[in-house]
């Protein structure tokens, strides 16, 4: 796909993003290669930066083999954050700004020194400074909440906002901290952090490559979101939404409209 393509991709989901607008499908008029979905993620992206967001990190997707089967990949997917996604915990969440908005529990690593694309489980969790609680506000911008995998990369992977809980010392099992995320007091979502590829470091450990590999190596003081513990589910306004993790707290927001 050529750059002036790309482009033209680029500021259609970016103003689908920014205006809270669905759009059709790429897929409807052509297939996105993954490399040119990327190509396309990045170019929107950079359309942020411009703008004056600033990176902070990036989250994880298709965390879960189930996912990756019904993608038909083999691989996770991965998108970029910004600081004009984080939303503070507690604080309310005015879902005007999204589309088809839904949440999802994940972990959160915070990084105190940058990470080369190939290290071990060991040496990823010596780069962590802190892990923390944490929800993933997706967003697919294509109508009915439908796309292939070409569109959901082009799109940020879906992400469009998160809240991170208070920050707790890393070093220790992360392998099955059970889980709750519950909605006006009902508990919606049970499971553990073994439902990111059974081990959420290893999804560290993924970001690494891939980020490395877009030549984006992962950065002192960047966030990586491990990816969904569980299914999603649909936002809608007037609710709060809690997540109670093993060990590690809480993390919540209300929901406006």
């Amino acid at each position: 796909m050529n750059q002036q393509r790309i482009a033209e991709l680029a500021e259609r989901v970016d103003t689908a993003a920014r205006m809270a607008q669905a759009i059709p499908q790429f897929a409807d008029q052509e297939q996105l290669g993954v490399e040119d979905a990327y190509a396309v993620q990045a170019a929107s992206i950079k359309r942020r930066l411009q703008r004056g967001e600033r990176r902070t990190g990036m989250k994880m997707g298709f965390t879960s083999r189930a996912k990756m089967v019904q993608m038909g990949v083999r691989d996770m997917i991965w998108g970029r954050l910004t600081d004009a996604m984080a939303q503070a915990d507690g604080a309310p969440v005015s879902l005007g700004r999204f589309v088809h908005p839904r949440v999802e529990p994940e972990l959160a690593f915070l990084l105190a020194k940058p990470l080369p694309a190939n290290v071990s489980l060991p040496e990823a969790m010596e780069a962590v400074a802190a892990i923390a609680p944490a929800l993933e506000i997706i967003d697919s911008r294509f109508d009915s909440f439908k796309f292939t995998l070409g569109d959901v990369v082009a799109d940020n992977a879906s992400s469009s906002g998160y809240v991170i809980g208070s920050w707790h010392e890393p070093h220790q099992d992360l392998s099955n901290l059970g889980l709750v995320m519950s909605i006006n007091g009902t508990a919606r979502q049970v499971g553990s952090t073994a439902g990111i590829l059974g081990n959420a470091l290893r999804s560290l450990v993924a970001a690494a490559r891939l980020s490395a590999a877009a030549g984006e190596p992962l950065q002192a003081g960047w966030i990586v979101m491990a990816g969904g513990a569980t299914a999603a589910e649909v936002l809608k306004p007037g609710q709060h939404v809690l997540l109670e993790m093993q060990g590690l707290g809480r993390v919540e927001f209300n929901t406006t409209e």
